[in-house]
C-alpha cells in the first residue's frame, strides 16, 4: 500500500499539475485541511531537486493565502465555523485564556507555531477571532511560513540523494511520522492552555 502511494506521490511530483496540487495543500492547510504540504513537497523536491525553492515559494504564498482564509473564519465566521472549529480543538473553555496570552505573546505564538507541527490553521483562526492585527498577522505568516518552507527546501536540495534513497526504503515509516505529528500536533494544541 505504501509502495503504491509513494508511487502516485512521485508521479504526482513529475506531473504538470504538481505545482497546482501543492498549491492547494498548502493553501487548504492554513484554513481547513489537517493534512500539511510537507506530504506533497518532500517528493516533489526530491523528485526536481532544482525547483525546490520555487515549490518552498509556491508553499509560502498559498500558505499565507490561506492563512488570509483562516483568519477570514475566525473574524467574520466565527458564530458558525469558527466556533464550531474552536470546539473542535478544544479552545472554547479557553478563550479568555488565550485572549490574554495572545495580547502579550501573540507575535511569538504565530511565529513559533508557524514552524512546528500544531496545525497553522489553530493559529490562523484564533488569530482572526482574536482580531489580532491583521497586516501584522500577514507580515509574521510569511516569514513563519517562509522560514519553515524555505528551511525544508535547503535541506532536500542539499541531501536530496541521501534523503530520497532513506524515503524509498522507509516510505511507510515517514507517512507514520507525519501521522503522528498531525496527531501530536492536534493534542499540543487542545492541551496548551
Amino acid at each position: 500500500m505504501f509502495k503504491r502511494l509513494y508511487d502516485w506521490t512521485i508521479a504526482l511530483a513529475e506531473s504538470r499539475h504538481a505545482t497546482w496540487a501543492l498549491a492547494a495543500v498548502a493553501f487548504a492547510e492554513s484554513s481547513f485541511f489537517p493534512i500539511p504540504p510537507d506530504v506533497i513537497l518532500v517528493p516533489m523536491s526530491l523528485a526536481q531537486p532544482r525547483k525546490a525553492w520555487s515549490y518552498a515559494a509556491i508553499c509560502t504564498v498559498a500558505s499565507v493565502l490561506g492563512g488570509i482564509v483562516g483568519y477570514a473564519i475566525g473574524a467574520l465566521l466565527y458564530d458558525t465555523v469558527g466556533q464550531w472549529l474552536i470546539n473542535l480543538y478544544g479552545y472554547a473553555s479557553k478563550m479568555d485564556q488565550l485572549r490574554t496570552f495572545y495580547a502579550e505573546w501573540g507575535a511569538a505564538f504565530i511565529l513559533v507555531k508557524g514552524l512546528t507541527p500544531i496545525p497553522f490553521k489553530l493559529v490562523t483562526i484564533v488569530s482572526g477571532v482574536l482580531a489580532y492585527n491583521f497586516p501584522l498577522f500577514v507580515l509574521l505568516a510569511a516569514i513563519t511560513r517562509g522560514a519553515r518552507f524555505f528551511l525544508l527546501a535547503g535541506i532536500l536540495n542539499k541531501f536530496g540523494d541521501p534523503i530520497r534513497a532513506l524515503l524509498e526504503k522507509h516510505f511507510a515509516t515517514f507517512m507514520v511520522l507525519i501521522l503522528v505529528a498531525i496527531v501530536g500536533g492536534f493534542w499540543l494544541a487542545s492541551h496548551m492552555f
